[in-house]
């Protein structure tokens, strides 16, 4: 009964944690709209990343949080990594050259599709008609915003689709890589060495660039902006390190196909960012878009609370960090 009790306890706050990274993720787009009138998108990774390996080190340093880390770990996390920040990001800022942000919206309102596939080949993860049904509308309720909005995908634009369709096979690997991994190590630490890769990898890429042309003191220009370095702080310390946080530890409790739907709220939160702060009009198709979203959120994790007993839930008393 107590083991029963204390189920639900971290199903439920695990929820609480990915529908606060949906918001983080939401109101990033507004701060990552700010970096990039800045500097451009490599560096704003690079910057990003720094902050965030800063924010994270400084407990470890001072030994507020421990790692437990083995040479045979770093072997398990080096792939995760590279799907997630190495080849999500890279993909994403390469391919926001060559198509608009609203293209790439729609691209990665599929995410959940492709996660909810790779779960049930690699993970076994079984879902019911109603759960696959209820990812099909999120992901339609997503399109629908943006299609309104009168976007299309440029078929004809095949560089930009393949990068960013790229980008959002490599959140599904690593949605699937992390639900595996969380059941043995501690979500600290797989967060921690995710940061400090996507630190190495980023700013190895942005200084080699600057180096090759000449222009390395044009890498460190963007921190004499206080709106860049406000827009950077949330990026770096919310957008990517306690976002990573907040996700990796929903997905030690929750299977990957019900955590990845949830990436559809960050939309609503990003359109309700634009309302607030930047001026943005809400139009009907807005409302239309969010029920649709929300009924697709809600059925994908229908019962979530009501059984008693999951095949596929990591038991509390795995060692993972709360």
């Amino acid at each position: 009964m107590m083991s029963t009790h204390n189920d639900l306890k971290s199903k439920r706050l695990a929820y609480t944690a990915i529908i606060v990274y949906s918001t983080i993720v939401g109101l990033s787009f507004l701060f990552g709209k700010i970096a990039l009138t800045v500097t451009s998108p490599l560096d704003s990774l690079a910057h990003r990343f720094t902050i965030s390996f800063i924010a994270a080190t400084i407990p470890v340093t001072f030994g507020w949080i421990k790692l437990q880390l083995k040479a045979r770990d770093m072997l398990s996390i080096l792939p995760l990594a590279v799907f997630y920040p190495s080849m999500f990001f890279a993909f994403q800022a390469y391919g926001l050259q060559f198509t608009s942000s609203a293209e790439a919206g729609i691209i990665h309102a599929t995410v959940p599709i492709f996660t909810m596939i790779a779960a049930a080949y690699f993970l076994k993860e079984r879902t019911t008609k109603v759960q696959k049904l209820s990812t099909l509308l999120s992901v339609a309720g997503v399109i629908f915003i943006f299609v309104m909005k009168g976007t299309s995908i440029d078929i004809s634009n095949v560089k930009g689709t393949l990068l960013i369709l790229l980008s959002a096979l490599s959140l599904a690997g690593y949605s699937v890589l992390a639900r595996r991994l969380s059941g043995r190590m501690k979500v600290m630490t797989m967060t921690y060495m995710m940061t400090a890769i996507g630190f190495l990898v980023f700013n190895f890429i942005a200084i080699s660039q600057h180096v090759a042309k000449g222009t390395i003191a044009h890498y460190f220009e963007p921190f004499a902006s206080p709106v860049f370095l406000l827009s950077i702080l949330y990026l770096g310390v919310l957008s990517s390190l306690v976002s990573s946080l907040l996700s990796n530890y929903a997905l030690s409790k929750l299977e990957a196909s019900k955590v990845s739907v949830f990436n559809h709220l960050a939309t609503l939160v990003s359109v309700i960012g634009g309302f607030v702060f930047l001026g943005e009009k809400l139009a009907y198709y807005h409302f239309i878009g969010a029920a649709v979203i929300v009924v697709g959120v809600l059925g994908t994790n229908m019962g979530a609370f009501g059984k008693r007993k999951g095949t596929s839930t990591i038991s509390v008393s795995q060692k993972v960090e709360r």
